[in-house]
């Protein structure tokens, strides 16, 4: 499938998603998004997907929402497009394949809020992090204030949104907000041989183990915990388990296969 602000394909079991709008640094309009809707919902439903990685073309991951698209929106407008971004976030957020945002350069304001929904983040030495919207008089409006607290946790929340100041790569490690730094030439090969590894692992466990951390962010600890010792026993239904505990016993790798007989749907 063809999209106009997108470059999508697939390395042997790793989807790549390229934001490809570099002359606005990648900037997210709602054609953007529905983009980035259809292709994360193309590459779910894709079988011989199994990791995928999010990345940006040019010198920006996404360095914002659209201002040019923003400035004229009404009351209303500003909160279907809000709206909008939100259920695109969730979606990736949810997905059932791990999400990698490969960080290439400036994620800002919308960018750190999708690159937030990923399932964790590795930057390149050239990135810049931050929630500027103080800046221009608004506030995050795709998820931002929820997830940044949940990354880097309430002081350094609050910093980040009431400054609204850019911080480098380095900082951005030692708060937590990316979980590894990497010089900007390797960045996308690293990230698609992190992929690679997740996708040689189980598929079944896999997207048990995403629907629980999904899952775990809107429950108390103890309803988690039944739901982790649940998702752990239906492992034990998919033929998975016994497959890589053997392969482990026997010091081969193991051999996946087929549906993965968890009732997912995968």
């Amino acid at each position: 499938m063809e999209y106009e602000n997108l470059i999508v394909e697939k390395k042997e079991r790793v989807g790549i998603i390229k934001i490809n709008r570099p002359k606005a640094l990648n900037a997210l309009n709602i054609d953007v998004l529905k983009d980035l809707d259809a292709a994360f919902s193309a590459m779910d439903a894709d079988k011989d997907v199994l990791c995928i990685v999010l990345t940006g073309e040019g010198k920006a991951f996404v360095a914002g929402a659209d201002i040019a698209q923003m400035k004229g929106l009404s009351c209303d407008e500003a909160r279907a497009f809000a709206e909008v971004g939100q259920s695109t976030f969730r979606r990736i957020e949810r997905l059932s394949k791990p999400v990698i945002a490969a960080v290439n350069g400036f994620a800002l304001g919308g960018g750190l809020e999708l690159a937030m929904a990923c399932d964790f983040r590795l930057a390149s030495d050239k990135a810049k992090l931050g929630q500027p919207e103080v800046t221009l008089g608004v506030i995050p409006g795709f998820g931002g204030t929820t997830r940044l607290r949940r990354s880097v946790g309430e002081g350094n929340a609050r910093m980040l949104l009431f400054t609204g100041e850019m911080i480098g790569p380095e900082e951005a490690y030692r708060i937590g907000l990316v979980q590894k730094v990497i010089p900007a030439d390797e960045l996308l090969e690293e990230a698609v041989k992190m992929a690679q590894i997740i996708a040689s692992r189980g598929p079944a466990s896999l997207h048990l183990m995403k629907k629980l951390l999904s899952t775990n962010a809107e429950l108390g600890l103890e309803a988690a915990a039944t739901f982790e010792s649940m998702a752990f026993g239906a492992c034990f239904a998919t033929g998975e388990a016994k497959e890589g505990m053997e392969a482990f016993l026997e010091k081969r790798p193991p051999k996946w296969g087929g549906a993965c007989g968890c009732g997912c749907g995968s």
